[in-house]
């Protein structure tokens, strides 16, 4: 490579680095502001310029316009909630305390942060599934994982057609719990946070028991899950 091309090469990539790195910011300081703010009250490009320590027209110099904007942050804050789910995906535990881990998960990031959880949910235009969407696709997807898992281990027969459905209605259960969360979040007088926990733990978890006993398996909710699989192993 000739020493002109490597150098162009070389201030390509610290200029790439430089968009990525001031996006981030961009990204950060949106959401302190949206923090700051009572949960869906409008957030102005100019607020987060300010917080940015940048002029609007640079802040648009990595944005194509406001819904692009828009997206970004929605995409930024499911990465965060995203990154708080993953860890606690897992069956360690009893099969409640599985459901409970999970739910609870997400029932007390989104009572910590009420308006980036309103900003999230928000309809912005642009292609495409928003990320909302996306990260209620990828829940269900692992909790999917885990069912079909779990339901090997305990030799549950599944059916071509129960297979076949199984998306679809882990999808269901997944955007079911968020809307019920949704509309916790915004109620005025809303219970507290451990007690809807509880109630929406319960109203998960009988869906799944419910399922499981219509195939002749009546699943222990208070035994370990790995001492359910010795069992049945056994």
């Amino acid at each position: 490579m000739s020493p002109e091309l490597s150098a162009t090469d070389g201030r390509r990539r610290r200029w790439d680095q430089h968009k990525a790195e001031r996006r981030r910011a961009v990204l950060a300081a949106a959401l302190e502001v949206i923090e700051e703010v009572a949960p869906g009250e409008d957030v102005h490009v100019q607020q987060i310029a300010d917080r940015a320590g940048l002029s609007r027209t640079v802040l648009y110099r990595h944005f194509a316009d406001r819904a692009d904007l828009d997206r970004a942050i929605q995409a930024e804050i499911v990465d965060r909630v995203w990154g708080e789910i993953v860890p606690v995906l897992s069956l360690d535990g009893t099969p409640v305390e599985v459901v409970r881990r999970i739910v609870a998960t997400y029932v007390e990031w989104a009572a910590a942060h009420p308006a980036l959880h309103r900003f999230a949910e928000a309809d912005v235009p642009g292609e495409g599934p928003s990320a909302l969407a996306r990260m209620v696709e990828q829940a269900a997807a692992q909790i999917e994982g885990l069912i079909t898992l779990g339901a090997e281990l305990l030799e549950v027969p599944l059916d071509d057609d129960l297979r076949s459905a199984l998306d679809p209605l882990v999808f269901g259960l997944v955007g079911a719990g968020m809307a019920s969360v949704r509309r916790w979040t915004a109620q005025p007088d809303r219970v507290a946070t451990d007690v809807f926990v509880d109630l929406l733990t319960q109203a998960v978890w009988l869906q799944i028991a419910g399922m499981a006993a219509a195939r002749g398996v009546v699943i222990d909710p208070d035994r370990l899950v790995q001492d359910l699989f010795d069992t049945r192993a056994g």
